[in-house]
């Protein structure tokens, strides 16, 4: 599932930060809503799959939010390395 290698690059179950997320270089715009899109998910009980998520709905929005505003300005369309996978 593609959630899953997502939560692998950005370090594994244990070092998500939704904010961490939202600037992360690595990843696209795309991604980066996908992932926050699930965790945001998770967090309300809508898709829960094994731990609970130690974050509030609330910073999940608040990360959203920081992304949709990096697309309106143009930033976050592509990665870093854009073309490498």
């Amino acid at each position: 599932m593609v959630f899953d290698s997502l939560k692998q690059r950005a370090g594994g179950d244990d070092q998500l930060n939704p904010m961490q997320i939202a600037h992360h270089t690595l990843f696209t715009a795309r991604e980066k809503l996908e992932l926050l899109h699930q965790l945001k998910a998770e967090t309300t009980g809508d898709e829960v799959e094994g731990a609970e998520v130690a974050f509030e709905p609330e910073e999940i929005d608040q990360a959203i939010a920081e992304v949709r505003r990096g697309v309106e300005s143009g930033v976050g369309a592509d990665t870093v390395l854009k073309g490498d996978f």
